[in-house]
């Protein structure tokens, strides 16, 4: 089993084999030194005698025995982890060699063409940068999920083959094999499944949840993302929030200890305020937008509950169908269409820096009300059985009332990590058009597969 570098601060004096990959390679008469790093750290490792004629080059794997000593005072680096011990080599061995780079990986790659980056994405993810990125984002899922599991909620998994949903953007289909004609889609977001599954009395639910949605291109959206998702039974508004608000704030604590956190509570504004005063719903609350290390947060609340879609001239849902509204509102769902624009929802953003990073309601779990909204939307009763009805069917067995929140996980470990592309904390990310550089996809279908699924192609 391989010992991690980072570990050798603990070995001094004693005998340790390195593996780790050539960063740097320093060559004098009589000796040399290596910069060797592995996931956790580097260290210099000092060559001398018959180990400076061996042949190694920059990202070439190797193993190295020798002895950890302490550097002398006027050698040690400051700036490195490990910057007061070095390795001095006894031995050295080539695991595999590394052929000429497409570019330099001993910097940060931010300057970098982005599509011969994500072609390379293997070797982008040595760079120091992006490795600190994807270790922060796992620190971050183990952080959320300590937290959520000390509060008694469980983890449960949602099918990613499901029905068509609500929620307006496009979707991704499967078609079937079995069951020419028809067909799956991969889920916009867990939003039905967490639902029943308050009916099914679970109360406390979360999930780090795959999410799919076939967009048109846009500069930092990808066509797969995740939500780390949240639903509870028997919370108030302000009980979701504080709760998010809890969740959020150890996570920063836990993983980002040099991020200053505000004191006291995230401060609310109403949708209404927030855009007369910043003509923004997600505004920047910094005093200072320069400091990396500052974190305003912000809630947003009252959402309208209705909007006119462009693109169809009809009255939509702002946020999904199954969001409740103000209960002081209810009463005004008879009410004209100019009027329906009034109402406002049981829905609520977190912001942070000027990004939403989490947003959720209160949902709908009368039957009656579910199917005024339905009516509102201009929905058929034929429509609404077809494509809600195992829900409308759910909410007659004593649904309990519920709501829940989704932290938009990706843009927040970009805003944490001090990224401005959430494509910068992904591992293998699409570029903006949905295109995979590293694997090639999409690709073209081959005839065979499209007749197994009944499909064929239309020039």
């Amino acid at each position: 089993m391989k010992t991690n570098i980072l570990s050798f601060n603990d070995f001094v004096g004693k005998e340790v084999e390195a593996i780790g990959w050539i960063s740097r390679y320093r060559k004098h008469s009589k000796v040399g030194f290596i910069d060797l790093y592995d996931k956790t750290s580097r260290i210099q490792v000092v060559l001398t005698g018959n180990l400076l004629d061996i042949s190694c080059g920059l990202e070439d794997l190797v193993s190295i025995k020798g002895i950890i000593k302490k550097r002398s005072t006027q050698t040690i680096n400051t700036e490195q982890e490990l910057g007061k011990i070095e390795l001095l080599a006894s031995d050295i061995e080539i695991i595999s060699k590394c052929t000429d780079l497409p570019f330099s990986i001993n910097e940060s790659t931010s300057l970098v063409d982005e599509s011969l980056r994500l072609k390379y994405r293997y070797l982008d993810l040595r760079t120091e940068r992006m490795r600190k990125n994807i270790i922060s984002r796992a620190k971050m899922i183990k952080a959320f999920r300590n937290f959520f599991d000390e509060n008694g909620f469980l983890e449960i998994e949602t099918p990613a083959l499901t029905k068509g949903t609500p929620e307006g953007a496009r979707e991704y289909l499967v078609p079937s094999r079995l069951y020419p004609g028809e067909g799956y889609v991969l889920p916009q977001s867990p939003q039905q499944f967490k639902q029943l599954l308050m009916v099914a009395g679970i109360e406390r639910y979360y999930q780090l949840a795959r999410c799919f949605r076939d967009e048109d291109s846009r500069k930092d959206r990808q066509p797969e993302f995740t939500q780390f998702d949240i639903e509870t039974s028997f919370f108030s508004q302000d009980e979701v929030m504080n709760l998010a608000e809890s969740a959020v704030t150890s996570m920063i604590r836990d993983v980002f200890p040099f991020l200053k956190l505000p004191d006291g509570k995230f401060p609310i504004y109403t949708y209404d305020y927030v855009i007369k005063k910043y003509n923004s719903d997600k505004p920047d609350l910094r005093k200072n937008p320069k400091d990396p290390s500052e974190l305003a947060f912000c809630w947003v609340v009252d959402f309208p509950m209705f909007e006119i879609d462009p693109t169809e001239n009809k009255i939509s849902a702002v946020h999904h169908p199954f969001t409740r509204p103000n209960v002081k509102n209810v009463g005004d769902l008879d009410k004209p269409e100019k009027d329906l624009l009034k109402i406002k929802a049981s829905a609520y953003d977190l912001v942070l820096n000027g990004y939403e990073i989490a947003g959720g309601s209160l949902r709908i779990s009368d039957i009656a009300l579910q199917h005024k909204v339905f009516e509102i939307l201009g929905l058929k009763e034929k429509e609404v059985k077809t494509r809600f009805g195992h829900m409308l069917e759910a909410f007659k067995f004593s649904p309990p009332p519920h709501g829940g929140i989704a932290f938009g996980f990706d843009r927040l470990v970009a805003v944490l990590c001090g990224e401005s592309s959430i494509r910068e904390v992904i591992a293998f990310p699409k570029t903006g058009e949905a295109l995979d550089l590293l694997m090639g996809a999409p690709s073209e279908m081959a005839n065979k597969a499209l007749k197994v699924l009944h499909l064929k192609k239309i020039k």
